[in-house]
């Protein structure tokens, strides 16, 4: 039997995380829109890239696939199709809440020091197809637990995530020059927030309040 000093740390039996400190993660995690420009350390990227990695997936298979923007040409493409996109959105509105739509700010693109692409690959070799017969968008949902492992472990570095979704996610694609198969989940920007806020900007702004989950829970 192995003695204590012997054990390696993959005999060990894990530490639980305190209940606190990670409803504290959760509370603080924002959807950062305002960045400063200070660079992320490339240590510190990979690190949380691969804490990100260990999320969940249906049949183990991992999906995502994550595409590190740094290219000029292809931070305008996004921006410019950012820009499409919005303002279409915000032809789907009328009156005051329109103009309450145009003063939020939906994305960080000229400030945010990461950008990030995450496609899903929708026929991993890896996984061998287990549990994804008759919900195949499982592969989609597991490529959103990924993100959400992302979105709190940059703030156990101090770092924020912004997921812009008002983009046209099939031009975008094809701008990646990636395999035509991969589905766009998310483009995400990533640094250090200009300023702390425990309650969503778009709480403080007044376009939605949070609900009680009551609300949304139901019993049958």
């Amino acid at each position: 039997m192995k003695g204590d000093a012997e054990a390696s740390a993959s005999d060990m039996p894990p530490r639980l995380p305190d209940a606190e400190s990670f409803e504290s993660l959760v509370r603080w995690r924002r959807d950062v829109r305002r960045f400063q420009t200070d660079p992320v350390p490339a240590e510190t990227l990979s690190h949380l890239l691969g804490i990100a990695d260990l999320a969940p997936s249906v049949g183990n298979s991992q999906p995502w696939r994550i595409v590190e923007v740094v290219s000029p040409a292809l931070r305008s493409a996004a921006r410019e199709n950012f820009a499409r996109a919005n303002a279409a959105a915000a032809d789907g509105y009328e009156g005051e809440r329109r103009a309450h739509y145009q003063l939020l700010k939906l994305a960080g693109f000229d400030t945010a020091p990461v950008h990030l692409a995450v496609l899903c690959d929708p026929d991993p070799a890896q996984g061998h197809g287990l549990g994804r017969q008759t919900q195949p968008l499982t592969l989609d949902y597991s490529c959103a637990g990924f993100i959400t492992t992302l979105w709190l472990a940059a703030r156990t570095q101090g770092l924020g995530v912004g997921w812009v979704s008002i983009l046209d996610p099939e031009a975008f694609t094809r701008a990646l020059d990636v395999p035509p198969a991969w589905r766009f989940v998310g483009y995400l920007l990533l640094g250090y927030p200009e300023a702390e806020h425990i309650e969503p900007e778009l709480a403080r702004l007044g376009w939605q309040a949070r609900t009680p989950c009551s609300g949304r829970r139901f019993v049958r």
